[in-house]
């Protein structure tokens, strides 16, 4: 059986598992008509995917508290119409590298600032769930990546996992520095959401799904 240099493996979902983008940019096309806004290129919309929305209603299209919540509200009801695995598809290599840890007997976690109930319908729908000792997604009120981090250890802890060693994969800049807040080390993704510099704080980049092999398995 393989070994790892790590005690359990955290995993970024939208830009690291899936690429959701074919579902979430139409989505908040629609959210910003309900506002009456122009809505910004699909260029500039892409990087909204992996932060949590809330904030980036606020602090992206400069939305007033209350206006960035109703927005979320908007979007998470389209999600909702038209299904959480709509027009969601699995990264290349992504499944062969997520069952390889786990028949290596690593514990492996989602720590996603999508939804939780959003987290687990994907898995579920493409048969990932079980590769899975625990998930953990963001609540209602938009959590940041620090807490659904903490979130996902406590549930691998509670499961018997060993958490003394972890590391996180993930695609943007908020994986690093969420992680850098419970010191974990990161290894970012190139084919995700995030441009080079995101990377900075990484203590490694992966450009394919197979590139993940050598770096969490030994």
């Amino acid at each position: 059986m393989a070994a790892s240099p790590y005690s359990c493996v955290l995993w970024d979902v939208d830009g690291t598992i899936a690429d959701a983008s074919a579902g979430i940019l139409p989505r908040l096309v629609e959210v910003f008509a309900s506002f009456g806004l122009p809505a910004p290129d699909a260029s500039v919309l892409s990087s909204w995917i992996g932060p949590p929305m809330l904030e980036s209603f606020r602090v992206h299209a400069g939305l007033s508290a209350a206006d960035a919540e109703e927005a979320v509200r908007r979007y998470r009801d389209l999600a909702a119409r038209d299904g959480y695995a709509a027009s969601v598809s699995i990264y290349p290599g992504i499944r062969e590298v997520l069952t390889e840890v786990f028949d290596a007997g690593i514990p492996q976690s989602t720590a996603s600032t999508k939804p939780e109930n959003q987290v687990a319908a994907i898995l579920e729908h493409y048969g990932l769930r079980r590769l899975f000792t625990a998930l953990s997604g963001a609540d209602a009120n938009g959590e940041g990546k620090s807490v659904v981090v903490a979130r996902a250890l406590e549930r691998l802890s509670a499961a018997g996992a060993d958490i003394s060693r972890p590391v996180l994969v993930g695609d943007r800049y908020h994986d690093v520095e969420g992680a850098a807040e419970h010191g974990i080390p990161v290894i970012f993704v190139d084919w995700g959401f995030g441009d080079a510099g995101e990377a900075h704080g990484a203590i490694a980049r992966a450009g394919t799904a197979r590139d993940l092999v050598p770096l969490l398995l030994s």
